[in-house]
């Protein structure tokens, strides 16, 4: 187990955490669950990064860097539809998306064909990560920043939420999109009965 990964798996309990303070109602609650996504964000890059720089770039780094980032969506979407902040059929089609893309991941993995997230994948994961953190950002402003300013603040957490959630809205879109893209172009790997043979497998 090395450093990059060690960064990697750490994502799974900082949203158990992250989670966990978004219903905690002490003074700074908010804020910390605010940065600490941010944390986890500046770490999704970063041992990418160091993988790469040292050379320890592995099938299984990229299958868990891109499963961490599910888990974090997965676990922060549920949370905020329990909060009522995100639909449950906007929360239903992420969630749905994400368990089909990594079933055939691991259909692909299993006959030896290691699929890479796409740029898609990447664009819909980047997006609905800044639509959550828009998200976690209007109670940090409503319930922290609010004890340190001198003027209403409602307005701006307003805005601050409804770019959120329409970012959240955007990030389905693009889910809906990528998934659709991701099955099409390897529906011939995933769903053929035979194994598939040939350059791209891991060894």
């Amino acid at each position: 187990m090395n450093l990059p990964n060690i960064i990697t798996l750490s994502r799974i309990p900082s949203m158990f955490l992250i989670v966990g303070l978004m219903y905690c109602d002490f003074p700074g609650a908010p804020s910390l669950a605010f940065w600490l996504f941010i944390l986890c964000a500046v770490g999704d890059w970063f041992d990418g990064y160091l993988a790469r720089k040292q050379g320890l770039v592995s099938t299984f780094g990229k299958l868990m860097d891109a499963l961490t980032d599910k888990i974090m969506v997965v676990g922060l979407v549920v949370a905020f539809v329990e909060k009522n902040e995100i639909p449950i059929p906007l929360a239903l089609i992420a969630i749905c998306r994400e368990f089909l893309i990594t079933g055939m991941r691991m259909v692909a993995a299993a006959k030896g064909v290691i699929v890479p997230a796409d740029r898609g994948g990447k664009r819909k994961t980047m997006t609905q990560l800044i639509a959550l953190g828009f998200l976690l950002g209007a109670p940090m402003a409503a319930h922290d920043w609010s004890r340190f300013v001198a003027f209403d603040l409602t307005l701006f957490v307003e805005i601050v939420h409804r770019i959120g959630y329409f970012g959240f809205v955007l990030g389905t879109i693009l889910a809906v999109w990528s998934g659709t893209r991701y099955v099409i172009q390897h529906r011939t790997v995933v769903f053929s009965d035979a194994d598939t043979p040939g350059s791209g497998h891991a060894s």
